[in-house]
Formats: C-alpha cells, sequence, structure tokens
C-alpha cells in the first residue's frame, strides 16, 4: 500500500482525463475508464492534445509521451477490469451521492485489498461515500481542481475512519505529481476552497435577486481590479447547474440560507446554463461576452465578498477543519488568487470586520453572514 505503481481513474471526463494525464506524467501506469467507449476515446484524445503541447513545450519529455502511448495509458470502458490491479482508484463520476456510492460499492468489490478508493468530489462528505464500501480506512478523498494539469492544489480529505496510513501514502503521491497537497483534516462538506467561496456566491444571489445591479456592471468593477473573469462570469462559465446543485447540497448539509436564490433557479428551469447551453447569465452564443468596462458600478463593494469569505474561513479553524496556514494555501494554489483571505484579513480591524459582516446579515437576511467568534474576538489576527 506505501507504493503506489498503478492507478485507475473512474470517469474520462473534464476532471478524470485531466487526474489521468497528471498521473501519466509522473510516470504511473494509469487505467482510464467510463461507461460508453465514446466517453473513453474523447478523454484520450484530450489526453493526446494536452501531451502534445507539452511536448512542444519542453515540459514533458519525448521518452515519457512515448511511454504513455505504448504502455502507460490503458483505456477501458469495464470497470473491473481498470481497478482489479490498482493500487489505487480515483473516482471523478458525476456529484451524485447515490451514483457514487453505488460505484465505490461496486469498486471495493473487485479491488485488491490494499487499494486505496480516492473520490475527486468537490463538495460531498468522504465518510458518507466510504460508508458503502468495506474499506472505510482506505477512503480518502483527492480534490483536484479544473484544469487539473494546471492547477497545483489538491485537498487531501480526511474521512472519519480514514488511516494515518492512507492520509500518508496519498499526500505523497499528490507530491511526486507535481501538486500542492492540503489535509483537510475533519470531514465537512466543501472541504477548504469550495466551502470558503460558498457565502460568497450567496451573496452574489442575493445581489442579483434584489435587483441592485445587473451582472455586466459589477463583473465590469471586477475587471477595473484586475480579475479576468468577474464573479458572474465564472458561475456562467462552470455552469449555473453547477451553483444550483452546490447550493442545494450545502443547504441540506450546512445550513437552508444557502439554498439557490431565485434568479438562478429560473435560469437553469429555463434550460438557460451558462456557457454549455450558448446562453446563462449572459449570452455566449457568439463566444465570450463582451463587457464594458463603462458599465463599472459603485453599488457593491467588492471587499463584502472578501469579507464573507474570510468569515467563513475562521468558521473551518474554529471547526478544526484546518489551520489559517492551510486556508491560504489552499486558495491560493486552487483558484489563482495572489493572496489568500486569512493574510487580508490580517491588516483588517475586527470592529470593522464585525460591522461589515452584521450589515450584511442584516440586509440580506442571511444568518451564515453573521462574523464568527473568532472575528468578533480579533484572534484571527
Amino acid at each position: 500500500m506505501s507504493e503506489l505503481r498503478t492507478v485507475a481513474v473512474i470517469g474520462a471526463g473534464d476532471m478524470g482525463h485531466g487526474i489521468a494525464e497528471v498521473a501519466l506524467i509522473a510516470g504511473y501506469k494509469v487505467f482510464l475508464q467510463d461507461v460508453e467507449q465514446r466517453f473513453v476515446d474523447k478523454g484520450v484524445a484530450r489526453i493526446h492534445q494536452s501531451l502534445e503541447k507539452l511536448v512542444e513545450k519542453g515540459k514533458v519529455p519525448v521518452s515519457r509521451y512515448e511511454a504513455i502511448q505504448n504502455e502507460l495509458l490503458l483505456p477501458t470502458v469495464e470497470l473491473d477490469a481498470a481497478v482489479k490491479t490498482a493500487d489505487l482508484v480515483i473516482e471523478a463520476i458525476p456529484e451524485n451521492m447515490d451514483l457514487k456510492r453505488s460505484t465505490f460499492a461496486r469498486i471495493d468489490r473487485a479491488a485488491p485489498e490494499h487499494t486505496i478508493l480516492a473520490s475527486n468530489t468537490s463538495t460531498m462528505k468522504i465518510s458518507d461515500i466510504a460508508d458503502a464500501t468495506g474499506r472505510p480506512d482506505r477512503v480518502v478523498g483527492l480534490h483536484y481542481f479544473n484544469p487539473a494539469v494546471l492547477m497545483r492544489l489538491v485537498e487531501v480529505i480526511q474521512g472519519e475512519k480514514t488511516s494515518e496510513m492512507t492520509l500518508s501514502v496519498c499526500q505523497d503521491f499528490v507530491t511526486r505529481n507535481g501538486k500542492v497537497p492540503v489535509r483537510v483534516r475533519k470531514d465537512v462538506p466543501g472541504f477548504i476552497v469550495n466551502r470558503v467561496q460558498a457565502p460568497g456566491s450567496i451573496l452574489l444571489q442575493c445581489i442579483l435577486d434584489a435587483g441592485i445591479v445587473e451582472p455586466d456592471e459589477f463583473d465590469a468593477r471586477m475587471h477595473q481590479l484586475g480579475m479576468p473573469m468577474g464573479p458572474y462570469e465564472i458561475m456562467d462559465f462552470t455552469g449555473l447547474d453547477v451553483a444550483v446543485g452546490g447550493c442545494r447540497y450545502f443547504a441540506d448539509t450546512v445550513h437552508p440560507d444557502y439554498a439557490p436564490g431565485k434568479t438562478l433557479l429560473a435560469k437553469v428551469e429555463a434550460g438557460h446554463l451558462g456557457k454549455k447551453t450558448g446562453r446563462g447569465l449572459y449570452d455566449w452564443s457568439t463566444g465570450r461576452p463582451a463587457i464594458d468596462p463603462a458599465r463599472a458600478t459603485d453599488k457593491i463593494d467588492p471587499m463584502d465578498l472578501v469579507a464573507v469569505n474570510i468569515n467563513e474561513a475562521t468558521r473551518l479553524i474554529e471547526m478544526g477543519v484546518c489551520s489559517a496556514e492551510d486556508v491560504d494555501t489552499a486558495i491560493t494554489n486552487g483558484t489563482g488568487n495572489r493572496i489568500g483571505p486569512m493574510a487580508m484579513a490580517r491588516s483588517m480591524e475586527p470592529g470593522d470586520l464585525s460591522g461589515r459582516l452584521d450589515g450584511l446579515a442584516g440586509r440580506f437576511n442571511k444568518e451564515i453572514f453573521k462574523p464568527t467568534d473568532m472575528i468578533i474576538t480579533g484572534a484571527y489576527r
């Protein structure tokens, strides 16, 4: 168990093929499995397209690419065949708990006893997935960020029964893949990055529902501050259905305040999911939407978004999920932000931060925006 040689990636989509490519570049033998041959073929094609570019840029040796072509990459539609010799299985299938549990139960039956089973879930509790297996001590979260080849962070999530050996082996695996592992020491929905950013998503939806600004007005303001994409653009880019699904999960598992807003719900119900359907908060039918800088608004202070994210970061620290240093390492390596929320918080007065959060909680009737004890007392500094 301590020395991994063969990896099976279950799911060849956006995340799966990227995770497989990362392991291949590191020299691991990788089985790439999906339920239909066309999905497998698409995933393999995307791996080769990416690797060819990396070879051209001198970032992957020609010899390694030849090994990947000839022996390391093993595509298949047979799940049992993919996992029967694997030392590590990484699941990267859709975010549906019933589907994940049934898949893990099947993997558990087919994989060797020593095999570690990992989920790339972005929000769901690892312990709930592990309970579907007979080896909960060898079930762990390995949450890569998209695109996996470029993003450095991998959250290593400890389930309620995950052994220290499993965590240590997976942390070493992540490092050998050239990534930055951050351990999530308590199994909470959303882990670190997605949990810290979740209240910001709710604030953005509250702003839309209240009709305070139009999406392009706030995104134009964020462009002025140096963001390559505004937060509403990002929502559209990743999919409004994804945002709504995440909100519903958090509403069920964390707090009812996370329920999706009426504007996003209406878009999703109408089938306007963002970039993937050509229309969402923006029109993507002719490419990325053009945002007029002259539309920038000052009706919303961007620091409000920062404040609610800092607040949730301190909540995770209070819960023992991670340290302040872990938060900043995760955010800077998982989002591209140059500075983490806790580093930003240290320059802010507790009274100012508490007052801002209390104001947002009252304005939008959201308990999740109320300041934590750590902020009220100034302990974050």
